[in-house]
């Protein structure tokens, strides 16, 4: 088994991540880096679209709007496919990624499906039979990439799932931080059924997530489970109420969180998700290095000043 990355000195600023001087670390480099990027604070009322979606004579499959202040919603719309990840759907969710990637001011953004009674059906298996095996290599690896891609998005994220989540609709939600299902939710890992295996972080996220045996048992049988054995497994984190939509809860936790430090909310996610894959110590050293940058923001000065004042704090994220 290999170890756990340690590293002797880390350092957080503003946009770089230094670690030394563990080589194996330097996996989760790239991670940290998307965690932390430069960017401007978005406009107050401004909206945003998938960038170059108007220079495509094509059907928008994905969407991203603010809600409201601070938050984001990341839409899948795709009816005649279930939602099935083809090559544009997937080049428009890449597109998407990378707006959010630039929003200085963003605490949360929740993906959610538009279909009725369908989150994700998975990957375009009609589109897929008509591509090469290095066609179908290159798609895949895009595909894996860009469920990193939305992993490692600095704001957290959250995967409202309404109905069926299956196969690379499933990993789509693993790619998130928290998952929330509605009541009648399933959820699935079917590939082993079709002669292959989950090819986009599935059999690497599940695990972490479920642990190993629940992983091997999901992705072995490749049965559906329903919220709520779903919910006590801890594959997703909150089940809708009667008479709620997984979107509605998503964006009630969605609120929870943002009423945190857009920075706070930011540092959090590193320490807490970079940490977990180093030994405790390096986790220590990183979660230091995230807080002594906490300290220099004007976030951290004007929370304290709202508690002594006892008032509601108004962020800036910076």
């Amino acid at each position: 088994m290999a170890q756990t990355p340690h590293v002797d000195r880390v350092v957080v600023d503003d946009g770089r991540f230094e670690a030394e001087p563990d080589p194996p670390l330097a996996m989760l480099l790239g991670s940290l880096r998307r965690a932390l990027p430069l960017g401007r604070p978005a406009a107050p009322g401004a909206a945003w679209g998938v960038r170059g979606a108007s220079s495509h004579p094509e059907e928008l499959h994905v969407s991203l709007q603010p809600v409201e202040d601070s938050l984001f919603l990341l839409t899948l719309n795709r009816p005649t496919a279930k939602n099935a990840i083809g090559r544009q759907l997937l080049r428009q969710l890449q597109e998407a990624l990378r707006s959010l990637e630039k929003e200085r001011g963003t605490r949360a953004v929740v993906l959610h499906s538009a279909v009725s009674g369908m989150f994700c059906a998975g990957a375009d298996l009609k589109e897929r039979r008509g591509m090469s095996r290095d066609e179908a290599k290159l798609f895949v690896r895009d595909l894996r990439a860009a469920f990193s891609q939305l992993e490692a998005l600095p704001a957290p994220t959250i995967a409202a799932i309404d109905g069926f989540a299956l196969g690379g609709g499933a990993e789509l939600a693993l790619a998130c931080d928290l998952r929330v299902a509605g009541p009648t939710a399933q959820i699935a890992f079917p590939e082993t059924g079709l002669g292959i295996i989950p090819g986009a972080g599935g059999t690497q996220r599940l695990p972490r997530v479920v642990g190993v045996p629940r992983a091997k048992d999901l992705i072995f049988t490749a049965r559906r489970v329903a919220a709520p054995e779903a919910l006590a497994m801890g594959l997703v984190d909150r089940v809708a109420g009667e008479g709620q939509t997984a979107l509605e809860a998503a964006l009630g936790l969605a609120r929870e969180i943002a009423r945190g430090g857009p920075e706070a909310l930011r540092k959090a996610k590193v320490a807490v998700g970079v940490g977990a894959e180093m030994d405790l110590a390096s986790g220590m050293r990183l979660e230091e290095a995230c807080y002594d940058f906490i300290l220099t923001t004007e976030d951290r000065v004007e929370g304290l000043r709202a508690f002594a004042e006892k008032r509601t704090p108004v962020y800036k994220g910076e």
